[in-house]
């Protein structure tokens, strides 16, 4: 008979048997190894919400009165006119406009009369500036893989995040601007500028909110003689 091979496993063969073992968790590895936990698994983690500019949403106003100007605000006929700005279209003009003039017949004026020769003219202007630039679009799925071998066996990790936030849109400052004047004089009689940052994209954004809000502000605490004798 042949002499029989030694019961020893050639080390060839044990480096084999190594690689192709099941994964074990291995101390110092944490919870990298594996499927599920820790650092591998599939991950549902969307990115971190960018800190809110502190200028969005808010509205901005400063006003100027004439001196001795109060007993002419209020009351009379007042005609608009819209100054050169950055208004996009015709629709987006007649929005502030009209937001303007709401205003001005609670204040007591009467807007609706036909445009003559007395009373007071309202010039308005708005303009806008891109602050922020919309966010390019990506792919919502991104992940990595980690693998390692040890003498005990071998690992494998992958995270997958899935990011379902959609990008934000850009952040557009809208400054609005008037002034009444006596139509005669042409004296400035009361002055208001107003601006708001919003996101474009959002309900805030739209020009009907945008333009009623700075409308508002414009006009907040107006010295109208008409209120002051109601």
């Amino acid at each position: 008979m042949k002499p029989t091979i030694s019961g020893k496993i050639p080390a060839a063969l044990l480096a084999i048997l190594a690689l192709s073992a099941p994964a074990h968790a291995q101390p110092g590895w944490g919870g990298m190894g594996g499927w599920g936990g820790g650092y591998g698994g599939f991950g549902g983690y969307g990115r971190a919400s960018a800190p809110r500019d502190d200028r969005e949403g808010r509205v901005d106003a400063e006003r100027f009165l004439a001196d001795g100007a109060i007993p002419a605000l209020g009351h009379g006929r007042v005609t608009l006119r819209t100054m050169p700005g950055t208004t996009a279209s015709d629709r987006e003009q007649a929005t502030f406009e009209a937001a303007v003039v709401d205003q001005l017949a609670k204040a007591g004026y009467d807007t609706t009369g036909p445009d003559g020769e007395g009373g007071q003219i309202v010039e308005i202007t708005v303009v806008r500036d891109q602050l922020e630039p919309a966010e390019e679009k990506r792919n919502p799925i991104s992940g990595s893989a980690t693998m390692g071998v040890s003498n005990r066996g071998s690992m494998m990790g992958l995270s997958l995040a899935y990011d379902a936030t959609k990008p934000r849109g850009a952040l557009v400052m809208t400054n609005m601007e008037i002034r009444i004047r006596d139509r005669v004089s042409g004296k400035a009689l009361y002055e208001a500028r107003a601006r708001i940052a919003t996101r474009e994209g959002t309900k805030a954004a739209s020009d009907d909110a945008v333009s009623v809000r700075l409308a508002g502000a414009l006009f907040e605490r107006f010295p109208s003689s008409s209120l002051a004798a109601r």
